[in-house]
């Protein structure tokens, strides 16, 4: 078995669902993101300016969690 190769077993020749079971694999490991991400070549500067705008969204994700809510009377 190889370290980075996935594997998915097709049982009663049903490969529709060994196909959705291999997806859901390369989902969670989160490779078809990578492959993504490494299609094309980001400069430093565009991905420090990608991460701190996903930053400013989460912080405000998380502020607006906190806000109270509104009084209904």
């Amino acid at each position: 078995m190889s370290r980075n190769g996935k594997k998915v077993i097709v049982h009663d020749n049903n490969v529709d669902r060994a196909l959705q079971k291999f997806k859901k694999k390369i989902a969670e490991d989160g490779l078809l993101l990578e492959l993504q991400n490494r299609q094309f070549y980001t400069k430093p500067t565009v991905a420090k300016k990608i991460a701190k705008a996903q930053a400013v969204k989460r912080w405000q994700r998380y502020l607006k969690s906190q806000e109270l809510p509104p009084k209904l009377f």
